[in-house]
């Protein structure tokens, strides 16, 4: 696991490399077949990670990549999740909050999981061996890969807020998530909310900087397998808006239910 760790750390920040090169400069936006945003960053990034894993011989499963039938993955035991850029909104408003999710599933649930967040190089990753962790990669720093992890900080690095704290979606909030709010404030009294962009999200959980953040909205599994994997490992709950059961990949509907991610 650690071997898989260290050379999906390592995909996730050259992956983030080529995305920058995009973000620098001018660049088109396409539009999916779903309406959603994409760009010459998200087919570097996918391609970045898709060559760096090869090796391993793990099958993957990438939202810019082929997408396979149910028939065709239903069988998997142990694959690769990726999202190569997560908050291709947030990349066309260049307002830094997108990431580089890579996440390691094995029978339903993420074992492992790499969030890189390109603009700052905060690195988040996590697994059930080891816990979670982050640390802040410095393109013009000699330091090698194990270096970073060697000197990484344990999650969560921060005691739970002086005030009860939501964390919810810069582009994607919802009556319910304010309705959600809205109960936390009659149980806690006092609640601050702060917002951000794609998985950044759960790692404030992973992090200790936020208490709960409430996904009531459609994502992908995709948008969070690498995320539930750091929040995760960290000693926070993923679970299931509805049934309070942990979220599950790898089902024949990609599309994930609403769900909620809490520190115990």
């Amino acid at each position: 696991m650690n071997d898989l760790l260290k050379v999906s750390i390592e995909a996730a920040i050259n992956a983030g490399k080529k995305i920058l090169e995009v973000y620098e400069n001018e660049f088109e936006v396409e539009t999916k077949t779903d309406n959603s945003p994409l760009t010459e960053a998200d087919k570097r990034s996918h391609h970045a990670i898709k060559d760096a894993l090869a090796p391993l011989n793990i099958d993957l499963l990438s939202e810019e990549g082929k997408l396979l039938s149910y028939e065709e993955r239903k069988n998997w035991k142990k694959f690769w999740l990726i999202d190569p850029l997560d908050g291709t909104k947030e990349f066309i408003k260049r307002n830094g909050e997108f990431t580089v999710n890579i996440a390691l599933v094995e029978n339903g649930y993420p074992v492992a999981g790499v969030v890189h967040v390109p603009v700052t190089g905060k690195t988040y990753y996590g697994s059930a061996e080891a816990g979670s962790f982050a640390f802040t990669y410095d393109p013009n720093s000699s330091a090698s890969i194990e270096d970073y992890i060697n000197n990484a900080s344990k999650l969560p690095d921060a005691q739970a807020p002086a005030v009860y704290t939501v964390v919810a979606s810069r582009s994607h909030n919802t009556p319910e998530t304010e309705s959600f709010i809205e109960e936390r404030r009659k149980q806690h009294g006092e609640v601050e909310s702060i917002s951000s962009g794609s998985s950044i999200k759960l790692c404030l959980v992973a992090e200790g900087k936020a208490n709960v953040y409430p996904r009531l909205a459609p994502t992908m599994e995709w948008d969070t397998a690498a995320g539930h994997a750091v929040a995760k490992f960290a000693g926070c709950n993923v679970y299931n808006y509805e049934t309070g059961k942990e979220l599950e990949y790898n089902k024949e509907n990609l599309l994930n239910p609403w769900f909620v991610v809490e520190r115990n």
